[in-house]
């Protein structure tokens, strides 16, 4: 696997200025990242003026006119990302970015189009925190299946990296967290290969800053209704070949 700078790491953010400048730190000391995209969420806590003030090179901070949610965010960082594979990576502490490679390897073998990391592949650590939580992601996880007919085991992961051609090919039209049965949905529409492996977890408490609530779950189902049902306009497969699984 080639460790080189092939990646843009988009970092959609809502009031995480006691962290944004650590994940970012550990962001850019991964071989692989090439540019790291934050888009600031409209915070309200100092995180803008924090990621504003880490001096790199490689890093782009934009600045939506106020708090859209992560969808919005993701949709606009997407569209500045230059190079060959893009992740997304949330601003808080829970996920690694010293697994990139992990991430990375099935796309950089050209097996893969799409990979989700899932956190429910126990050879990796995780940290244990709410029981109702998992239950709940495993029940939307396996109706996503359903809808999709595929077999993933985590599909509210964050951690999601693709071909930048096949992300920017993909009209996102949800502005919250409904990006992720979206997302699904719309390339597993698209015939991509896609695969997936195991990660770590660190999760944190609502305390600490959890914000995912019950409703986001509602809306999660909903997405999966929507976004798997029969539509007129559908995820196109890049120019220049054709759709691969």
């Amino acid at each position: 696997m080639r460790a080189e700078q092939c990646l843009s790491v988009v970092m959609p953010c809502f009031n995480e200025a006691d962290t944004v400048k650590v994940i970012a730190e550990r962001v850019l000391e991964s071989p692989f990242t090439r540019e790291l995209i934050i888009v600031d969420d409209g915070s309200t806590d100092g995180t803008a003026e924090n990621a504003r003030g880490i001096n790199d090179r490689r890093v782009n901070v934009f600045l939506q006119p106020m708090n859209l949610g992560k969808g919005a965010a993701l949709r606009r960082g997407f569209m500045y990302a230059t190079s060959p594979y893009v992740i997304v990576q949330d601003a808080d502490l829970e996920y690694d970015p010293a697994e990139y490679g992990l991430m990375l390897e099935p796309l950089l073998d050209g097996r893969a189009d799409v990979v989700f990391g899932s956190r429910f592949h126990v050879a990796r650590p995780h940290r244990v925190l709410y029981y109702w939580h998992s239950v709940g992601n495993r029940v939307l996880t396996a109706v996503s299946n359903m809808a999709t007919n595929l077999n993933l085991s985590d599909m509210e992961t964050c951690y999601k990296a693709f071909r930048r051609e096949v992300i920017q090919s993909i009209e996102i039209e949800e502005d919250r967290f409904g990006f992720e049965p979206e997302i699904t949905a719309k390339v597993a529409r698209g015939g991509w290969r896609i695969y997936e492996v195991g990660i770590s977890y660190a999760g944190r408490t609502y305390a600490e800053g959890k914000k995912i609530v019950w409703r986001d779950g509602v809306r999660a189902m909903y997405c999966i209704l929507r976004y798997n049902l029969p539509r007129g306009k559908r995820a196109v497969a890049p120019s220049g070949g054709p759709r691969r699984r």
